[in-house]
């Protein structure tokens, strides 16, 4: 009795602990966590963590925030991918991308960045619970390249007033190149030698880890490989590190030489919810709903971008390395961190490749190496905050200008010519149109490629055939945007061979039809047959028969093989 009670629970049981680890991935690779796991996620959170803080502090300036804030925006992501995410690899933080987007809607405004972080999450976490993840797929890649590069160059070259020193300059991208070339004279020696300088050091390393050999090269001892690479990795905050030594030596004797990050907010941020108002400058209050018309389009395309970035990056290193991802956890996941992250005054987050490749390249075993990443930047706020004090712009202006190179990828534009040349026209749209504006930049090329996916979607391929009888085949699927010309097109070309002739219709690669195409071959069987024209139907998927059964067509002929199909309109056309 007990026993068979038991056998009827287990399932229940089992399928509840199921449902409950779907939710919450950790307890899938907790119960097997041991020692050497915890060595290695270790080694790699604290590689991460003196990645992330230089990192970012120069994306928090990207935005056009207090540079606390990208520290701000640097740990909760850690704290909650290990208890939703589905990769080891990802790590969650302020990235080149996320920051430019922020600014383009919020313009600097701490306030603001704060509620847009809320917003988003919100945003992502219904989408996950909705299991939208699929609307992800409507972004096509020229769409995303045309964004990442033109994001690359702008904010490359938004970095590069901060080489020279310059001030003034606006952030507007047409302006910016201009005031930065007519404010050349004003240019800072002491920044411009410490910004190529770091510039160049960055670019050594990164290019000493690129040409680093194998571990079977005789030329390199096993102990000078990894203190290659474990310099080259840390680059970011070893080049930090040493521009903040020189610039507080001579601050220390009265020079005025570089400009500096000033002074910064001390100690962790409070944990509060995010501002639903805000005060202008002239003391004008701005109620939550104009805050939300003011981001417009921003509020659509940042939670987008932010989900896109980081499930790619996620799919990556999953394939890489052999695991696979579920899209709609890390939606919850990100979404999640971006909620609780505005409670501690964080903007919007995502997926970040740079520090990911560099979790995944340390060994990291689990999700728990984030904890130490997170660890390490609560650390940095509540002890460091003062020596933030001396980081020279310059030196971030590289560690920015070395992170955004690589996506500013040209190659891209010979492939797509190479393979299929209309790609091409999304991809410029979204380059060129986020010049002006970023948002509106992936806007336009969503727009286009939406426009041309509509359009083979209305405009089906179809092949003619001409045996004795007219043999059309269609080449894509069928629906109710293509309905009016395939009836068109049809009707014309039986009309234009001489003698008319019987059509044969071949179905093979139709899988689905509507009531719109149904109609419509409705009206082209009785204009047919005013006309003595036949018309059969071959190869047909027993779910469109079914449909045109269902539909109660007159005169409506179907054949299992293009053959018989044939030789039935020819039979018909004989008679």
């Amino acid at each position: 009795m007990d026993q068979s009670l038991l056998s009827r629970a287990s399932p229940s049981r089992c399928c509840s602990l199921n449902v409950v680890k779907s939710w919450l991935p950790i307890l899938s690779w907790l119960p097997q966590y041991n020692l050497k796991w915890l060595q290695m996620d270790v080694l790699a959170g604290l590689t991460v963590g003196l990645t992330t803080i230089p990192q970012a502090l120069a994306y928090a300036d990207v935005a056009g925030l207090p540079v606390q804030f990208g520290l701000y925006s640097a740990f909760m992501g850690g704290f909650i991918y290990t208890l939703l995410g589905t990769s080891k690899d990802v790590t969650l933080g302020p990235t080149a991308i996320m920051s430019l987007l922020c600014f383009s809607v919020v313009g600097g405004e701490p306030h603001r960045a704060v509620l847009l972080s809320l917003l988003c999450g919100l945003i992502q976490t219904t989408m996950a619970l909705l299991r939208l993840g699929f609307l992800l797929d409507f972004i096509s890649y020229p769409v995303i390249k045309g964004f990442t590069c033109a994001a690359a160059i702008t904010i490359g070259f938004s970095q590069v007033k901060n080489i020279l020193g310059l001030r003034g300059v606006p952030s507007q991208f047409v302006l910016e190149v201009y005031y930065t070339f007519a404010k050349l004279p004003e240019a800072r020696v002491g920044d411009v030698v410490l910004g190529l300088l770091c510039l160049t050091v960055l670019l050594t390393l990164t290019f000493m880890k690129r040409t680093l050999p194998e571990d079977e090269a005789p030329a390199i001892t096993t102990a000078a490989r990894k203190l290659i690479w474990t310099v080259s990795t840390m680059r970011n905050a070893l080049v930090v590190l040493g521009a903040s030594f020189v610039a507080f030596s001579w601050e220390a004797y009265g020079y005025d030489v570089f400009t500096i990050t000033g002074k910064t907010a001390q100690g962790l941020p409070p944990f509060r919810p995010p501002p639903t108002s805000d005060t202008t400058a002239n003391g004008t209050n701005v109620t939550f709903g104009e805050i939300v018309t003011d981001f417009g389009g921003g509020l659509a395309v940042i939670p987008f971008m932010g989900l896109l970035e980081s499930i790619a990056i996620a799919k990556a290193f999953g394939s890489q390395n052999r695991y696979r991802i579920v899209a709609n956890q890390e939606l919850l996941a990100i979404g999640l961190t971006n909620v609780m992250g505005s409670f501690v005054s964080a903007y919007p987050v995502t997926g970040s490749f740079g520090r990911t490749a560099v979790n995944s390249q340390t060994g990291v075993c689990t999700p728990a190496g984030g904890l130490i990443t997170s660890a390490i930047v609560l650390l940095s706020l509540a002890f460091l905050m003062p020596a933030f004090f001396y980081i020279p712009k310059a030196c971030l202006a590289a560690v920015i200008i070395c992170a955004v190179a690589p996506m500013a990828d040209y190659k891209i534009v010979k492939k797509m010519w190479k393979i299929y040349k209309l790609d091409l026209l999304p991809f410029g749209v979204t380059f060129f149109v986020s010049f002006w504006e970023v948002q509106y930049g992936i806007i336009a090329g969503i727009a286009v490629s939406g426009a041309l996916l509509l359009y083979n979607t209305a405009r089906p391929q179809i092949k003619i055939i001409d045996y004795n009888t007219l043999v059309l085949e269609l080449r894509s699927g069928l629906s109710f945007p293509a309905s009016e010309y395939l009836s068109h097109f049809i009707y014309t070309k039986a009309l234009q061979v001489s003698p008319l002739r019987s059509v044969v219709l071949d179905c093979l690669h139709i899988s689905a039809i509507d009531y719109t195409v149904v109609n419509e071959l409705r009206d082209l069987l009785r204009q047919f047959d005013v006309r003595n024209v036949r018309l059969v139907f071959a190869r047909l998927e027993p779910s469109v028969l079914k449909v045109l059964l269902a539909a109660d067509l007159q005169d409506l002929r179907c054949r299992d093989t293009v053959e018989e199909a044939i030789l039935e309109a020819e039979n018909l056309h004989s008679n």
